[in-house]
């Protein structure tokens, strides 16, 4: 764990925590905290220093947690019924709201979120816990008719195997819950590759599924810096199945490289958000969908959205409103209550936003608000609208990924829908109107696998989350979750005459 001499005047960490021994520096392997020698920073974005050195694992070090999980996945699904693992998922569910503050403390300190909104994720990556283990107990099969006479064919669901869990920076609790929880319900085992940007909450995460009792072997964390140990997720003949969420081109390598082995794969990539605002919109209504489904943490998340399409008769009113909300959030370190604004995550992040800002301004648009980065340490980019949008400008060709809400403006229906759909990504689509044949219309029209109508709130635990298009494949959450981590067996019964 963390040298407490060593940093404690530099971040103060543990004396914000209540639990210090969930501030974890090692890797989880065979149900051991592993040292090791060679280590990797992780940088808070609020100050933009230093704040732990975590384990940095080898292709050695996946391929024992890989062989490890094999071995117990298989004691594992042959030992337990569908009520153990739903036993261990409610003790974990209470473990991770018990300590709700430490771990949103070490979140929101890895990953730039405000205090609030990381305790909001914590909350939400409980009720994934909380939904797979209810779940666990509903794993159905089925009797079918046979068309031959004195047999008798049914299906049984059963644990695909290992499964490779690689997650992203941006929500790093709530997308390790949302894979591992049905993993763990489904009977499989699972080796973790967190993001090197936000290590600790995984690690931490960890720590409670043991204290909760966990079965051994089943659950491992690797933190590492080095892609090619973590592609031994996507080559390993022993891991029967990947499920990814990052960008779509390592989507797609991890995509292929799984295929040479024909894994089970599901890939949660990038986004390109239309969030459509029709003339017949509650305005008011309109603006607190895009303040929550624009500048939650900081524009950094898949759902996000990226294009803001505005019926030209409204747009002036619905420009002037938002930009009146926008004016009202307050940036500054995370952990200040009065905070509203975190900042990036890294310094990357802060190029990219200023790209697209200096290349919407090039090409003719007008910035309403904000638009540079704020001096100082910390990685903060003063929250952004834009009006005048265009579709050759990179916004609305590129997944921001932070606070620059671009507005274009549509004649019709169709054109919204046009625009909306004109993008290779299909994970998320926005709308807000009154006329509720156009609900189903819309809804029915918009390529992506997610829509929300007059609300910016689309993810839960009990709604699949998953796109089309370049935004991916597979259902997380939900009533189709678990089917994730299985596959389907049928057995026939012949000759029941003999």
């Amino acid at each position: 764990m963390l040298d407490r001499r060593q940093h404690q005047n530099h971040h103060g960490i543990f004396e914000q925590l209540k639990d210090r021994s969930l501030f974890i520096e090692q890797a989880y392997i065979n149900d051991e905290w592993v040292e090791k020698q060679k280590t990797f920073d992780v940088i808070e974005p609020s100050t933009a220093s230093v704040l732990g050195r975590v384990a940095d694992c080898t292709v050695e070090d996946f391929r024992a947690a890989i062989e490890s999980a094999y071995v117990a996945q298989q004691e594992y699904a042959d030992s337990t019924t569908g009520a153990q693992p739903g036993a261990f998922l409610r003790k974990w569910c209470d473990l991770i709201l018990q300590n709700v503050d430490d771990l949103a403390t070490i979140l929101a300190l890895e990953n730039g979120k405000t205090l609030a909104e990381a305790k909001g994720e914590i909350v939400y990556a409980a009720s994934f816990v909380s939904w797979f283990a209810e779940e666990a107990t509903r794993s159905y099969g089925h009797t079918i008719p046979s068309s031959t006479a004195n047999a008798t064919l049914y299906t049984t669901r059963e644990p695909v195997g290992v499964c490779g869990i690689i997650t992203p920076w941006n929500s790093p609790a709530a997308m390790i819950t949302r894979k591992v929880a049905p993993a763990l319900a489904a009977g499989c085992a699972v080796v973790i590759k967190p993001p090197s940007e936000t290590p600790y909450t995984a690690l931490a995460l960890a720590r409670l599924a043991g204290d909760a009792g966990v079965h051994h072997g089943v659950l491992h964390v690797c933190p590492t810096k080095d892609r090619t140990a973590a592609t031994e997720l996507a080559i390993h003949p022993l891991v029967s199945k990947l499920s990814f969420t990052g960008s779509t081109s390592v989507g797609k390598m991890l995509a292929k490289l799984s295929a040479q082995t024909l894994k089970k794969v599901s890939l949660e990539l990038g986004g390109n958000a239309p969030f459509i605002v029709f003339e017949d919109a509650d305005i008011d209504l309109a603006v607190e969908g895009v303040m929550f489904c624009k500048f939650w943490c900081t524009g950094q998340t898949c759902v996000c959205a990226n294009r803001i399409l505005v019926q030209k008769n409204i747009a002036a009113a619905f420009t002037s409103k938002l930009t009146a909300a926008v004016a009202k959030l307050k940036y500054g370190h995370n952990l200040d209550p009065e905070t509203t604004q975190g900042p990036l995550v890294n310094e990357a992040a802060i190029a990219k936003v200023a790209a697209h800002v200096e290349d919407a301004v090039a090409k003719g648009a007008k910035v309403e608000i904000g638009g540079t980065r704020v001096s100082g340490p910390g990685f903060f980019f003063v929250p952004t609208v834009i009006s005048g949008a265009k579709r050759n400008m990179l916004v609305a060709e590129e997944e921001t990924f932070g606070p620059l809400a671009p507005i274009f403006e549509f004649d019709s229906e169709a054109d919204a829908l046009r625009l909306a759909n004109d993008t290779e990504f299909g994970l998320a689509g926005y709308f807000f109107s009154r006329d509720i044949s156009r609900y189903m219309r819309v809804a029915r029209k918009l390529q992506v696998g997610m829509v929300g109508v007059n609300t910016g709130k689309i993810s839960a635990a009990e709604a699949p989350f998953g796109g089309v298009k370049e935004s991916g494949y597979g259902k997380e959450g939900s009533l189709y979750g678990l089917e994730e981590y299985q596959v389907i067996k049928s057995v026939t019964i012949g000759n029941q005459d003999k």
